[in-house]
């Protein structure tokens, strides 16, 4: 059963699925989607074509589907999805895509603490945190499991590798690779995530060969295309090495140093 605060505007046209409660206050816009049980606040802002999977909590303040902060949009047709279980604290902002067609995205079961920002074009992976005041500027990607300190603030077109964690108040301007534990102004490399990897249920084996890969891309003086290939004749191709090989061939910003 729905549960609709008598304050609260629905636009006519929204799609509002079964067990859904919204909060005192809050606007929901005519093309907006929210799924089976997904719980919203007071005083919330959901607008354009953004659609909320099931079993989300959206907090108080939250302005998810508002036109990108660019000034080339143009009023294209574009979206903001977001998936299931996540949890999304008070004055988060989620911008739409910037071109025709274009989707901001975030997946399942990620932690958006208070006043972060998802900007125009963005990618979220899985089971992500993203701690308060945590800013992803345009066209950013996080893989799953990234740990977004607070006060980060993430340069454009930039990605963070699966697992990788990145110290509060850092300033991210390269690509930080998967599996890493990242920090400052810039953010630099300062080793694996252990922690990250021990509770996502990676084995020591994997762990001690990442570590080998790590050492040769930033110890042993080689080009980053023959260090890539030392890996993939002296360490074990597990799935993790193969993404790590992948990620950083595939860098066009360069990974933090």
């Amino acid at each position: 059963m729905k549960q609709i605060h008598r304050s609260a505007i629905v636009a006519k046209g929204a799609r509002i699925d079964t067990d859904v409660e919204i909060g005192p206050y809050s606007i929901i816009g005519p093309k907006v989607k929210i799924g089976k049980g997904t719980k919203i606040g007071s005083h919330c802002v959901i607008e354009n074509d953004t659609t909320i999977g099931s079993g989300c909590r959206i907090f108080t303040g939250a302005c998810l589907g508002s036109i990108p902060q660019d000034l080339k949009y143009s009023g294209a047709a574009s979206a903001v999805v977001i998936g299931n279980g996540n949890i999304i604290r008070e004055y988060v902002t989620v911008n739409l895509g910037t071109e025709e067609g274009s989707q901001t995205v975030i997946g399942n079961s990620n932690l958006l603490m208070a006043y972060s920002h998802v900007a125009h074009d963005c990618h979220v992976g899985h089971h992500c945190i993203i701690a308060n005041c945590g800013a992803l500027a345009g066209h950013v990607t996080l893989e799953d499991r990234v740990v977004v300190g607070g006060l980060v603030a993430i340069h454009q077109f930039v990605r963070v590798g699966a697992m990788a964690i990145i110290g509060g108040c850092s300033k991210v301007v390269t690509d930080i690779p998967p599996y890493s534990t990242c920090d400052g102004h810039p953010a630099r490399f300062y080793g694996l995530n252990l922690i990250g990897l021990k509770r996502a249920g990676i084995g020591s084996m994997t762990i001690r060969d990442l570590k080998a890969a790590y050492k040769i891309v930033f110890q042993s003086g080689l080009t980053k295309s023959h260090a890539l290939e030392e890996i993939q004749k002296t360490i074990k191709m597990a799935p993790e090495i193969t993404h790590l090989v992948s990620f950083i061939s595939s860098s066009s910003r360069g990974i933090c140093h």
